[in-house]
């Protein structure tokens, strides 16, 4: 018995057991063996996060395709896990420490912090997963992996030193992100640009060969810069080679500011003479472009910051090379300042010698730590990198041979870009948590990488053997007596970027290195689907790891999601405080309406704009589902083993069975085209409209009439109807379904194991029966359930007569809301020279269409009555006779108010528009709204002139 009330936390949770008691989500099931098999792996979640929009969206939209793909044969597996997530994991402990009055991790060791973390994730690491439980989502939870399990990073050591023998693993000195507060190097993704107000300061670089004086501009150059407290490692200045005014100094020196050091002038087309002076301090240790033009020019690099931003003068022997000895007084006075202090200092005693020309108002975008908060510093360190060119050709190769699809296919773009522009890719982080690099260095400072110690202190020590650093004997005593070794060689501190791990992650979560039968079996995946935001960081490098390493792509397709916004368009922030949290809409309106919310929003290429009460009004859309359903059951429909739909004889029927099997394929084709949105719609105008308002309110005459087999037939359709509903609509609300499904009919089986509509031609009643309720292993479900067949249920006859009632009534409708007509006015309708067939259909459903019209009769006429509004309806002429109804002079009058309010509205947004400086000024999400606005004034026109021109015809 269907509960009265649609209560989503009743279900949900009673559901997930349900699931979860039966393995329903396991891949490998015995009955699926000879199945085709699905595979999907998540994008492994920070083991520190919790669930966010984009989280929700992301795990929905694999859901449904899982969940789909599960109901067609498919053997699925959907691999959850998650990432150990270095730099956040570290903070939150780190943080716990603090917070608990406990020794810091410097006091504690690394040994004993690193238990600690281990601890915490053991009590408190992957919430998010339980999160996603919620929300439904049906991963394999069985194989539920961490990127710093055993398995996962025996396949990292693997990695990192198959790369290495190969010569594509090296260490280099580059400027990196640096975290002064974290004291790490990041990764693009963690820097966030913020714009701030800051200055342009104008400095004057005196020239070698001239007296220096402020009154006299041909003894300096000047130059600008926000970042003052660099100027101490300039190594150059550089002028554009086209720059007519700095033509005759290229090749000259300049002598630095305070330091004293001489440094060239060069040409390089870096320099914009349209910017500034024309002319640019060069730093290469300290900023990413300068780096560059210093490469090109051989120039030196002096980092002037320690790993905190503090100044490193004192003991700096690139700082101090050929400096006067009046320069090593000014780095002992400076040494050890901050940044930000230093910046002061250096800028007050640049203005007292005449240096400072003049300070300009700068407002210009900063990199800040996103977790630090702090600004980043390029910075020049020893760090281990990727060469990411060599291995991003054939990732480049796949996707331009169409071996991998990205899905809009816009984002290959933006893939190519970035990939034809790689750079080298730093791998090593200043951290404790994570995967450790294996890599020692002996005495000497000699890198031995291998995958264990032991492989390292046996390499250690046949090379300083051979090398006649060691003896044989001490050689021999080293290798059978650890103790003997300590401080032979030392291991590499540093841990290496999460994104290394999460690169294998398609087949190192299936058991790769060893050769699994998992591995045989579900790899390559189908399908990846994640954000824009990580194409780079992991699209992109598990393209590369997998074409290396298992000689093919890890997926044919990459289906990009938008970004889920606030119902305004901004993006949601919680500086902004415009973030929904999707666990608060799960409390509030059930999982079910927040997917199917997030489902029917997500079109391709465009961000969604979510609010509450979308989510409230797929949640009025279940309860739609539900109040159908038990309607159903209170009129006895149930579905008889021996029916059979394709032999309906009641038109009603037949038109069900045609738009069922119509709306099937149609969700279907969405569903494998990756147009979730239209598979979403889809279904919610056939349930909401075709079932609900159309069928169910046809058929209530003959439900609640006298017994017969018009009365049979039809209960049988109405729950066949229902159970097909409940397919299409299972991948989008899975609880809801689920729990209809095992109310509405004794079924031995899970909905979510239910094999997909499919065709019924060529099957027995009995055997079409069976199918409806077995078990996907039965025999006669093929390994992929195919789609109720249009063409087997196509009814062209029934379709042009219900479908002929259904748009009368709503033509009729339309035009009494467009005229103000009360609902308790009834009007006559007069058809006009009407067909044989309209003339034959009228009389079968005259009481409908009078009782859902609002009409008083229904007559014929050769043609239309004057004072009539004439509408068409599948090419043939229906007239209202509203003389008398309505004041058609009152009427005009409204809608030409109404008319003049719409051409306001859409001339006022124009001018909004056509003004460059909103449009350029104004926030995105600003515009968006005026562009939508405008949309909406125009359609509201159109409606108006429609009404105004039947008005005119009737007149």
């Amino acid at each position: 018995m269907i509960e009265k009330n649609y209560q989503p936390a009743d279900i949900e949770g009673r559901m997930s057991r349900l699931w979860e008691e039966a393995g329903a989500f396991k891949a490998g099931r015995p009955e699926r063996l000879d199945a085709k098999p699905f595979t999907i792996v998540i994008p492994p979640p920070n083991v520190t996060g919790s669930l966010h929009m984009g989280h929700a969206l992301n795990s929905t939209l694999q859901d449904i395709l899982c969940r789909f793909e599960r109901m067609r044969g498919r053997d699925v597996l959907w691999q959850p896990g998650t990432d150990h997530a270095g730099i956040a994991t570290q903070m939150v402990v780190e943080r716990q420490l603090m917070e608990r009055q406990e020794p810091g991790r410097g006091d504690m060791g690394r040994a004993k912090f690193l238990e600690r973390v281990w601890q915490w994730k053991a009590e408190s690491g992957g919430i998010i997963l339980n999160q996603l439980k919620r929300l439904g989502a049906s991963c394999d939870w069985s194989r539920e992996r961490f990127t710093m399990d055993e398995g996962l990073s025996r396949a990292v050591v693997k990695v990192f030193v198959d790369l290495h023998r190969e010569g594509l693993i090296y260490k280099d000195k580059r400027l990196v992100n640096w975290d002064p507060k974290l004291v790490t190097a990041i990764s693009d993704l963690e820097v966030q640009q913020i714009e701030v107000k800051g200055n342009l300061w104008y400095l004057r670089y005196p020239l070698e060969s001239k007296s220096f004086s402020p009154e006299d501009p041909t003894s300096f150059i000047v130059v600008a810069t926000t970042r003052p407290e660099t100027m101490l490692g300039d190594t150059a200045v550089a002028v554009h080679p086209d720059d007519e005014r700095y033509a005759h100094l290229v090749g000259k020196h300049v002598i630095l500011p305070l330091v004293g050091r001489k440094i060239p002038i060069v040409a390089d087309e870096y320099s914009d003479p349209e910017k500034g002076s024309g002319a640019v301090k060069v730093t290469p240790a300290h900023d990413f472009n300068d780096f560059e033009v210093g490469r090109r020019h051989n120039l030196p690099q002096i980092n002037v910051l320690d790993q905190e931003a503090a100044l490193n003068l004192v003991g700096n022997e690139d700082y101090l090379r050929g400096l006067p000895e009046a320069s090593r007084e000014f780095a002992e006075e400076f040494h050890d300042l901050d940044r930000f202090v230093a910046r002061k200092r250096i800028l007050t005693r640049l203005e007292d010698f005449g240096f400072l020309e003049k300070v300009e108002p700068n407002t210009h975008m900063v990199p800040h730590g996103d977790r630090s908060g702090v600004v980043i510093e390029p910075y020049l360190t020893d760090q281990w990198y990727v060469d990411a060119k060599t291995l991003a050709q054939p990732a480049i190769a796949a996707v331009r041979s169409g071996a991998t699809n990205f899905v809009p296919k816009n984002w290959e773009k933006t893939y190519f870009e970035w990939m034809e522009n790689i750079q080298p890719w730093c791998i090593s982080r200043q951290l404790w948590w994570g995967h450790q690099i294996p890599a020692w260095y002996g005495p000497d400072g000699k890198v031995f990488v291998a995958e264990t110690e032991e492989e390292a202190v046996g390499n250690a020590l046949g090379y300083y053997a051979e090398q006649e650093v060691i003896t044989p004997e001490q050689g021999r005593e080293m290798a059978l007596d650890p103790s003997k070794r300590e401080g032979f060689i030392t291991r590499d501190e540093d841990v290496l970027d999460t994104w290394f791990s999460s690169a294998l992650w398609p087949f190192s979560t299936l058991g790769w290195p060893d050769d699994t039968p998992e591995v045989k079996r579900y790899f390559p995946t189908d399908v990846l689907v994640t954000g824009f935001d990580i194409i780079f960081f992991w699209v992109a490098r598990m393209m590369m790891m997998g074409l290396h390493f298992m000689k093919q792509a890890p997926f044919p397709t990459v289906y990009i999601h938008a970004l889920v916004r606030d119902e305004k368009g901004a993006k949601m922030s919680k500086s902004k405080g415009n973030v929904i949290d999707p666990l608060h809409l799960i409390d509030d309106y059930g999982a079910d309406a927040l997917r199917f919310t997030l489902a029917a929003m997500a079109a391709q290429g465009r961000d969604i704009k979510l609010s509450p009460q979308r989510v409230e009004g797929y949640r009025n859309f279940a309860t739609k589902l539900w109040n159908a359903c038990r309607f159903a059951e209170m009129n006895a429909c149930a579905l008889p083993t021996e029916f059979d739909p394709t032999q309906a004889r009641e038109t009603l029927n037949r038109w069900i069975a045609h738009e069922t099997a119509r709306t099937t394929r149609e969700v279907t084709e969405a569903i494998e085209a990756y147009r979730f949105n239209d598979a979403a719609g889809a279904i919610y105008r056939f349930v909401w409209n075709v079932y609900c308002d159309w069928y169910l309110e046809l058929a209530k005459p003959v439900l609640l009439g006298e017994d017969g087999a018009a009365k049979s037939e039809t209960r049988a359709m109405v729950a066949w109807a229902r159970d097909e509903i409940l397919k299409l609509l299972h991948p989008f609300m899975p609880f809801i379904t689920e729990e209809l499904w095992a109310v509405t009919a004794k079924r031995d089986g899970l909905l979510a194991l239910a094999p997909w509509s499919r065709k019924a031609k060529g099957l027995t009643p009995e055997q079409l029966a069976a199918a409806s309720t077995a078990n996907p292993s039965d025999a006669l479900i093929p390994p992929v359930i195919l789609a109720l067949d249009a063409d087997e249920f196509s009814d062209p006859a029934a379709e042009a007569e219900i479908g002929w009632v259904v748009d009368l009534v709503t033509a009729i409708r339309s035009v009494r809301a467009e005229m103000n007509i009360p609902p308790a006015t009834l009007t006559p309708l007069v058809l006009a020279g009407a067909s044989t067939e309209t003339k034959e259909r009228a009389p079968r459903w005259s009481d409908v269409i009078k009782r859902m019209a609002r009409l008083s009769d229904i007559s014929f006429a050769d043609r239309p009555p004057e004072g009539a509004v004439q509408l068409l309806v599948r090419g043939e002429v229906a007239a209202l006779p509203l003389k008398g109804v309505i004041d058609f002079s009152a009427e005009k009058t409204r809608l030409d108010k109404e008319m003049a309010k719409a051409e306001a509205d859409i001339k006022r947004v124009d001018a909004k528009l056509s003004n460059e400086k909103f449009v350029a000024n104004a926030p995105e999400e600003i515009v968006e709204e005026e562009k939508e606005k405008r949309e909406a004034a125009v359609a509201r026109k159109a409606r108006i002139l429609e009404a105004l021109e039947r008005l005119k015809k009737a007149e």
